[in-house]
């Protein structure tokens, strides 16, 4: 029987810069298809301009096109790598987002379940809404409470 120790379990957890690498990474796999994509567009539209031109002359319209493609690569270099970082920083603030929102239904699903829990998330809701006075008495807390649960639509539960 093989046990795992907390040891093992915590030497296997990626660490932070594992993670970083692997946004730059992907943010520069990104980069680089979207700098392939628009050399090609361009190559490709060149190649269509110069089309009727290239049947007398092979060698400056081919020499063109390498020009051209050169030419985009040192062009499209920097806008591509802003481009790729603002996708994926955008991507990565979205599923966190989404993260966030399912993390928060599952806990509201298992606080309807549990008093203690709704308990607890009330009072924290409470504290967070008005902190700049605490509430004195009994009365003025279980008024705070209706007023938020009116305001957020939660008296339904």
């Amino acid at each position: 029987m093989s046990t795992i120790t907390e040891k093992s379990v915590v030497g296997q957890m990626p660490s932070g810069p594992a993670i970083s690498a692997t946004s730059t990474t992907s943010t520069q796999n990104l980069a680089l298809w979207l700098l392939a994509a628009g050399v090609a567009a361009m190559v490709v539209a060149v190649d269509h301009m110069i089309d009727g031109w290239a049947d007398t002359h092979v060698l400056a319209s081919w020499l063109a096109l390498w020009a051209v493609a050169v030419l985009a690569i040192m062009v499209l270099r920097g806008v591509t790598r802003m481009l790729a970082q603002g996708v994926i920083t955008g991507l990565d603030s979205w599923s966190a987002g989404v993260a966030r929102r399912r993390s928060d239904q599952r806990l509201w699903a298992m606080a309807q379940s549990d008093t203690r829990m709704m308990r607890d998330l009330q009072t924290a809701m409470d504290r967070a809404e008005d902190t700049s006075t605490p509430a004195a008495d009994l009365t003025t807390l279980m008024s705070r409470r209706a007023a938020r649960i009116l305001k957020n639509r939660m008296h339904y539960i």
